[in-house]
């Protein structure tokens, strides 16, 4: 863990665990995290109910989500462009690396990807997007029913293309913590302490 007072300055704290991610990119990588997981998981489970109030307002909080994903990975993505990522492990293979890499602009892609085709889609649908129900967001396309069953199509399969990547994203840092036993996972948990760093 980290020794450094809790009241100094982030850029100090960082200077402190120059191994770990920032407090804002680490806050702002997990609250990117639980609303994917939950928005994914409500998108699973509302596609297929009955046409009814509940689904509607369902609808309207999975957009709401998806929105609000695309406004945090664009200031997470500015956030980096201003404070890189801390190495990583020096024992870490050259594949591992590339791989590493390539995932994680992967997961960029459909951050944004994701939700864009789904306002398109909603747009080409003809229902505006009211971000919280308060703020109209404009239709990006006129209706249109050919192109919005295209985009509907490309949402969903960016939609699944986003939790495979973040499976498999979670599923590389685990085992880079359990197998490896290296400092991949604990640049993002501070609570953990490093195992081969000061």
């Amino acid at each position: 863990m980290s020794n450094a007072p809790p009241d100094l300055p982030e850029a100090e704290r960082r200077d402190r665990r120059p191994w770990a991610y920032t407090g804002t990119a680490i806050g702002l990588h997990w609250v990117l995290a639980v609303l994917i997981a939950g928005n994914l998981a409500l998108g699973l489970y509302m596609v297929d109910l009955a046409l009814s109030p509940a689904k509607l307002r369902y609808f309207s909080w999975h957009k709401w989500a998806g929105v609000t994903v695309f406004a945090l990975a664009a200031l997470r993505l500015l956030w980096r462009l201003r404070h890189p990522a801390p190495p990583l492990p020096a024992g870490m293979r050259a594949w591992e690396r590339h791989a590493a890499a390539g995932t994680h602009h992967l997961l960029y892609l459909c951050f944004f990807a994701a939700p864009l085709a789904g306002w398109l889609y909603s747009s080409a649908a003809g229902f505006q997007t009211v971000y919280l129900g308060v703020l109209p967001l404009p239709d990006l396309l006129p209706k249109n029913r050919e192109l919005a069953a295209a985009l509907k199509l490309a949402h969903v399969w960016l939609a699944y293309s986003l939790g495979a990547l973040a499976a498999l994203h979670a599923a590389a840092a685990v085992k880079h913590h359990v197998v490896d036993r290296d400092d991949v996972l604990s640049r993002m948990l501070p609570f953990l302490s490093p195992r081969s760093r000061p």
